[in-house]
């Protein structure tokens, strides 16, 4: 009798993200991953010893592809400092990272460890900021300033719903992404 292929873990940490950014981290049961991967739950424990297990390496997986993987790829391309801190903002808060991104946030609302690791999280990524607009603003200050602007529009993005007369979203969003790069 053939050996039956095994789920990946991958798989596992995929389906969790996808259940934590659809419906929080009560979406993430091992029956429902299981479920929808079309699995029995048997092969989880081969992987990890228990829900928590697999929460804790999903917060890796979401910190290391927001954090680690950005900053290496943005890190790779050519560009101007401002340049490479807006693509890390289009990387970061893409349609790929950003509902899970959302999803820890709200969270970490209830959750103190979750919360300390967004704060880690979002502590690299000032970080980062801060190195790239270092090159043209010397006052520290403003370059607090701009940085903590910068971060909470990338954040705050998909939070805030305002109509603006005579622009669209995306022209207004350009235009104070130049206001905070240029």
């Amino acid at each position: 009798m053939p050996a039956t292929a095994r789920t990946p873990r991958s798989s596992w940490i995929e389906e969790g993200l996808r259940a934590l950014a659809t419906g929080g981290p009560d979406a993430v049961r091992v029956e429902a991953l299981a479920r929808a991967l079309g699995v029995t739950k048997g092969g989880f424990y081969g992987y990890f010893t228990d829900r928590t297990h697999l929460l804790g390496e999903m917060l890796d997986a979401w910190e290391r592809r927001s954090v680690d993987d950005v900053i290496a790829q943005v890190t790779a391309e050519s560009g101007q400092p401002l340049t490479r801190a807006r693509r890390a903002a289009d990387l970061t808060f893409s349609p790929a990272l950003l509902p899970v991104d959302l999803a820890v946030r709200d969270w970490s609302r209830r959750d103190p460890t979750v919360a300390a690791r967004l704060r880690r999280v979002d502590n690299a990524r000032m970080e980062f900021l801060r190195d790239q607009f270092r090159s043209t603003i010397r006052d520290p200050d403003e370059l607090e300033a701009r940085c903590l602007l910068a971060f909470c529009a990338a954040v705050a993005d998909d939070l805030i719903a305002v109509d603006h007369p005579l622009r669209s979203r995306e022209e207004v969003m350009d235009r104070a992404a130049r206001v905070l790069f240029d």
